[in-house]
């Protein structure tokens, strides 16, 4: 906003000259999603909560939006989240900048869908398979947040489907969220 600070220095020896900090920072108009993961995904999610609302009440855009935002997260899992500290060549910090954690950008991900698609089985059986499919592509350390993920996506299940039939169908893990089995069945 304009008017507020952009850079804060702590613990100089001496003062740094505006120019040369105003030099280290580039500003445009626009977010890029290599600068900042959190507006991809971001984007995704409107797109999905858009596609659910009762105006538009259009699921399978809803589970297309799910499957880029699960490729997404599958990406960034893999990824070293803990860029906001730069060091000097001796290892003194001398840059911090805010950046999510791996369980901001799981909320991100799937906090919104989860409530504004509660009622779509579709869309719950595909956040679940998209749940499971992350977890088994991250390292054991972020499982935890994916987790607590599938635990309120259950919660929530629970609490929208009072038929028993229509909770055990929402409750299925699918990769398209239709009900189609994954291999044929015998028979």
């Amino acid at each position: 906003m304009e008017g507020d600070a952009l850079l804060r220095v702590y613990g100089g020896k001496t003062p740094i000259p505006e120019k040369k900090l105003q030099r280290a920072v580039f500003l445009a108009e626009e977010r890029t999603f290599e600068q900042d993961p959190k507006y991809a995904l971001r984007l995704l999610v409107d797109i999905a909560i858009k596609a659910l609302s009762p105006a538009i009440n259009d699921p399978t855009t809803a589970v297309q939006a799910l499957d880029q935002i699960e490729d997404h997260l599958r990406r960034l899992g893999n990824c070293n989240l803990a860029v906001g500290r730069v060091k000097d060549r001796e290892g003194t910090v001398r840059l911090v900048f805010p950046t999510p954690s791996w369980g901001d950008l799981m909320h991100l991900g799937f906090d919104e869908i989860r409530s504004c698609g509660a009622t779509s089985v579709q869309v719950m059986r595909r956040m679940r398979n998209s749940m499971k499919s992350i977890a088994k592509a991250v390292p054991l350390a972020r499982r935890a947040a994916v987790e607590r993920q599938l635990a309120r996506l259950d919660a929530t299940v629970g609490r929208s489907y009072q038929d028993l039939d229509d909770r055990t169908d929402a409750l299925q893990e699918d990769r398209q969220g239709l009900g189609i089995p994954d291999r044929p069945e015998d028979g």
